[in-house]
C-alpha cells in the first residue's frame, strides 16, 4: 500500500530525531525534522506537513513551556487544519492540557513506547495511510501467549461485542492481545481505538474521552471529538484502568451504561457503539475490596477475563518470541539476522525476564544492533541471582527490576519505594529496557 502523510518533527534532542527518522521512515511519506523552531515557518512552506510533532521547550534550563506554546499558536494561525502534537515531560501534564486547550490535537509523555506514538499518529494522518513496520499488518506482532486455552478463548469471544478485561504484569503483551481480539473481530474494519489512563488527569479526562464544544475554555475554537466518538463502530482499548481515579470512574461508568456521551461544555447526547478492551497490571479485586475501584465498573467492562502469564512461565515461547523479534529488528535496521546458538538458548530459557516480552523485544533489538546476543543479569530475588553485578549500571537495573516485581508493576509504589519520581523511574526503565 502507498505510504501517506507528512510529519514535521522539531526537538532539541538530535539523538531523538534521530530515532523518529528511522521510526517513520518506512510509515509516511516524508519526515522534515529540525532541532532550531525558528525553522519551523520555512520547513511548513518547503512541504505542508500532516501532522506536527513539537517539543515544548528548547532553551537549555528552561522548562516552563512557553516556548512551545508559543509556536503552537504559531502553527494553528497559519495552518488551522494542520494537527499538532506535544511532546512533554509526565511532570509537564498540566502543559500538555493548556496546549490541548491552545489548539494542539494531542500529546505524548516522554520517555514513550513507539507503538504509542504509532497509534496517536494513526488517527491523524490520512485515513489511507497506515502505520507499521511490516508489509502485511494483518498479522499480530507476537502470539497472545497463555497456551492453547487462551487462544482458543479468543477466537471464540474476539467475534463477539462482549467486553473483556485483559489482566497480567507489565510488557506481558496486553496491548497486543488487544489488537488482535479487534483484528478477529467483525469491527475490525475501522482502527482501535487506544487511550492510556494512567496518562490521564483529572482536568483532562473529559475532553479526551467525551471531546469538547467551540467554547467550552479559552481558545476551545472548534468542536474536538473524543475518543469514545473516534472509536464509533470499533474497539476502544483502554490501558492501566486500575490508575483511573474513583471520580472519574463514575463517568465512564455512566457513559457506559447510556452508551452516550456528552462533549465537554455541551449539552446534546451523542449515542456510541463501541466494544470495550480494557487492561491492568493490577488485581481490581483486591481494590474493589478495599474501595478504591468501583464494583460496578468492574462488572460492567468484565464480560470475560483474559490473563496473560509472565513470561518466565511461558518458556515455550521465549525462543520463538526472540527469533521473530530478530527477524523484525533485522529486516527494520537492515541487519543480518544473528543466530541462537545452544548455550544462549538456555541462558534465554533460564533468565526471569521480569520486564517480560517488552524485555526480549529491547534486548533483542540491542542483540541485532551490536551483532551478539547479551542476557541480563538475573534480577528476581532467588539464589542464582546473588553474583555481583559488573557496574552501578547493572546494579541499577538489577534493583529496579527486582522492585518492579516485588510490587507487582505497580510503578507509584517503585518510584515511591526507591524515592525517585515517576518520570525518573519512567526514563530508567525505557534505559534498560524493563
Amino acid at each position: 500500500m502507498k505510504k501517506k502523510g507528512n510529519i514535521l518533527i522539531i526537538d532539541d534532542n538530535e539523538a531523538m530525531l534521530v530515532s523518529l527518522r528511522m521510526l517513520l521512515k518506512n510509515v509516511c511519506e516524508d519526515v522534515q525534522t529540525s532541532t532550531n523552531p525558528n525553522a519551523i515557518p520555512t520547513l511548513m512552506r518547503r512541504k505542508r506537513p500532516d501532522v506536527v510533532l513539537l517539543d515544548m521547550n528548547f532553551g537549555r534550563g528552561i522548562n516552563n513551556g512557553n516556548e512551545g506554546l508559543f509556536w503552537l499558536k504559531e502553527i494553528k494561525h497559519t495552518e488551522p487544519d494542520v494537527a499538532v502534537v506535544l511532546f512533554t515531560a509526565y511532570a509537564d501534564i498540566d502543559l500538555a492540557v493548556r496546549g490541548i486547550k491552545e489548539g494542539a490535537a494531542d500529546f505524548i509523555v516522554k520517555p514513550f513506547e513507539n507503538e504509542v506514538l504509532i497509534e496517536k499518529l494513526r488517527v491523524l494522518l490520512p485515513s489511507d495511510g497506515r502505520l507499521s513496520h511490516h508489509d502485511n499488518d494483518t498479522q499480530p506482532l507476537i502470539p497472545p501467549g497463555g497456551g492453547d486455552a487462551l487462544q482458543e478463548l479468543v477466537r471464540k469471544v474476539a467475534p463477539t461485542d462482549a467486553n473483556i478485561l485483559i489482566t497480567g504484569e507489565n510488557g506481558t503483551g496486553k496491548e497486543v492481545l488487544a489488537r488482535e481480539i479487534h483484528r478477529l473481530s467483525k469491527r475490525n474494519a475501522k482502527q482501535m481505538v487506544t487511550v492510556d489512563m494512567g496518562a490521564i488527569t483529572e482536568t483532562l479526562f473529559e475532553s479526551e474521552l467525551f471531546g469538547y464544544v467551540r467554547g467550552a475554555f479559552t481558545d476551545a475554537k472548534s468542536d474536538k471529538p473524543g475518543k469514545m466518538e473516534l472509536a464509533e463502530g470499533s474497539t476502544l482499548f483502554l490501558d492501566e484502568i486500575g490508575n483511573l481515579s474513583y471520580p472519574l470512574q463514575a463517568k465512564l461508568l455512566t457513559a457506559l451504561q447510556r452508551r452516550t456521551i456528552t462533549r465537554l461544555g455541551g449539552t446534546k447526547e451523542i449515542p456510541i457503539n463501541i466494544r470495550l478492551i480494557s487492561a491492568t497490571n493490577r488485581n481490581l479485586q483486591d481494590m474493589v475490596r478495599e474501595g478504591t475501584f468501583r464494583e460496578d465498573l468492574l462488572y460492567r467492562m468484565n464480560t470475560i477475563c483474559l490473563h496473560l502469564p509472565p513470561l518466565r512461565e511461558r518458556k515455550d515461547e521465549i525462543i520463538p518470541l526472540a527469533q521473530q523479534f530478530i527477524k523484525k529488528f533485522s529486516d527494520f535496521y537492515n541487519k543480518t539476522p544473528i543466530a541462537i546458538d545452544d548455550k544462549t538458548r538456555q541462558q534465554l530459557l533460564e533468565y526471569p525476564w521480569p520486564g517480560n516480552i517488552r524485555e526480549l523485544e529491547h534486548t533483542m533489538e540491542r542483540a541485532v544492533i551490536i551483532g551478539e546476543i547479551g542476557i541480563p543479569h538475573s534480577s528476581l530475588p532467588s539464589s542464582h541471582s546473588s553474583t555481583p553485578s559488573a557496574s552501578l549500571a547493572s546494579m541499577e537495573r538489577d534493583l529496579i527490576a527486582r522492585t518492579i516485581h516485588e510490587c507487582e508493576g505497580n510503578l507509584s509504589q517503585v518510584a515511591q519505594r526507591l524515592e525517585i519520581t515517576r518520570q525518573t523511574l519512567y526514563n530508567k526503565i525505557k534505559k534498560y529496557g524493563l
